[in-house]
């Protein structure tokens, strides 16, 4: 049925352009449909005539007269052709279809039902389709089906149209906090010859210009520190990082993540700045500073408490990370049921084990926005040790929901201490562990040129997701699919 109905729109096209171009470059837009709507009786009593256009969602036939449903992104009306008063009246009867997008040209009037209509003096296809739209002949219900073709889920379904553009406010108001305090908005390359500032694995692709391999990047943060080295003493980005890795409610392989620097500042500082930023974000993207997730009330505005990474592994664990050894969490994890692969007991390190368990035992019970400090130098290659007790770093992380939403950190600025964490990871990597950090050479040099004291922050759009209570892929216009039928 449906190859039926795509031939006889195809036959429709073929005699339109008979008469016409179905697809004309110069439109004329006269005003917006909300606009005619809001000033009808004004418009009406001048009886000229308005010019508007829009995607065609009902044709209703009735011989000599014929009714139509005309959407533009701001509103629908009815338009109202017939045989005596609408020029082309016998080409366009036999010419349009349910989804085709119409220029109308008329004149105000109210039917005797009272409906805002526009008598159609002419109308023209501007761009004729050639499928029909879903409802009669099928429907969007599967989900797969839904994200495959999201451009009709977002034309069907206001909610989704709706939560796109609260992300477009999100990310907008994400980027007005920042330069209000005084960051300077970058754009750094997503094409990098080493993979760095984060442990996961990367996706390569080949440069056939210069003939050789890169990685997509997985974090913007070592080109970020460079502009730091650069001069520039607060820099912020906000672009498409890469990560090789699984799919669940809470990960995608290709993600928007905002990171951003500040020289001077300390993690202190920049837990105050975040603190307030996403209030601002949150507030302007959802209307308040409450928010459900998975039927629990989140409140953003009272007072985050602060949490000691090793106090609060401990409680959950029973684990005393300043005196269990690599062996101890490896046995924690096997009885937690982590899944950590055949060749996990040579390839794990004691940071990797930490981390999984705590994101085992401890992220899924903090649901009310929190910031954790404190953590074990083994998990923060990049962060700048405690002056008061070098096996832990001036970090942060902001959970929520049982989630991550947010990673800040003092910066290692040291050298000679990050060539020592990076060789610890390449020995790591060696063992088989592909997600540890990369030795960077071309950021230690610039690192050995001088880096200021300084603090960086990233987080991503799953803080969206969380919002909105729903998986990040729901989240994502176009989130990436297997090939129908592999």
């Amino acid at each position: 049925m449906l190859k039926e109905l795509i031939k006889e729109r195809n036959r429709k096209l073929e005699r339109y352009k008979q008469f016409a171009d179905p697809y004309p470059a110069e439109i004329k837009r006269g005003i917006l449909i909300v606009a005619v709507l809001k000033n009808f009786t004004k418009l009406k009593k001048t009886k000229k005539t308005v010019a508007v256009v829009g995607r065609l969602f009902a044709w209703r036939d009735q011989g000599k007269i014929i009714f139509g449903d005309l959407k533009d992104e701001s509103g629908k009306i009815q338009i109202v052709l017939n045989e005596t008063g609408t020029g082309n009246f016998k080409l366009l009867k036999e010419a349009v279809d349910i989804g085709d997008f119409l220029e109308v040209k008329g004149v105000l009037f109210e039917t005797k039902r009272g409906e805002k209509s526009i008598q159609t003096v002419q109308a023209r296809i501007i761009a004729k389709s050639l499928r029909p739209l879903p409802g009669q002949w099928y429907s969007l219900a599967d989900v797969e089906t839904r994200f495959r073709k999201r451009y009709l889920d977002i034309l069907f379904n206001p909610a989704v149209k709706k939560l796109f553009e609260h992300k477009s406010v999100f990310w907008a108001e994400v980027r007005k906090e920042l330069k209000k305090e005084g960051f300077l908005e970058v754009e750094t390359p997503a094409l990098e010859s080493l993979p760095g500032g984060a442990e996961a694995e990367p996706f390569i692709t080949h440069h056939n210009a210069l003939d050789q391999d890169f990685y997509l990047r997985i974090s913007l943060e070592l080109p970020l520190k460079k502009l730091l080295v650069g001069g520039y003493e607060k820099v912020f980005e906000i672009g498409r990082v890469f990560r090789n890795e699984g799919i669940d409610r809470e990960h995608l392989q290709d993600y928007t993540q905002m990171e951003c620097y500040a020289a001077y500042w300390n993690y202190n500082d920049m837990m105050v700045f975040v603190e307030k930023m996403y209030g601002a974000v949150i507030k302007k993207t959802t209307g308040g500073l409450k928010t459900k997730f998975d039927g629990k009330t989140i409140n953003w505005g009272k007072k985050w408490p602060r949490f000691d990474y090793l106090e609060i592994f401990k409680k959950e664990t029973k684990i005393d990370l300043d005196k269990t050894n690599r062996e101890d969490l490896f046995q924690k994890a096997i009885a937690l049921g982590l899944n950590l692969g055949q060749e996990a007991a040579s390839v794990l390190g004691k940071g990797r084990l930490i981390d999984l368990i705590f994101k085992k035992t401890v992220r899924p019970k903090i649901i009310q926005p929190t910031f954790i400090v404190g953590h074990p130098v083994e998990i923060s290659p990049l962060a700048k040790a405690d002056s008061l007790n070098p096996q832990r770093v001036k970090r942060f992380q902001i959970l929520a929901a049982g989630s991550e939403v947010g990673n800040g950190w003092s910066e290692l600025n040291d050298p000679i201490d990050q060539r020592r964490r990076f060789e610890e990871q390449m020995k790591l990597r060696e063992q088989g562990d592909k997600e540890a950090q990369r030795l960077d050479e071309g950021f230690l040099e610039a690192m050995e040129y001088g880096m200021p004291p300084a603090t960086g922050f990233g987080m991503s759009e799953r803080l969206f997701a969380v919002l909105v209570d729903k998986p990040i892929r729901e989240t994502v216009i176009f989130p990436l699919m297997k090939r129908e039928g592999s």
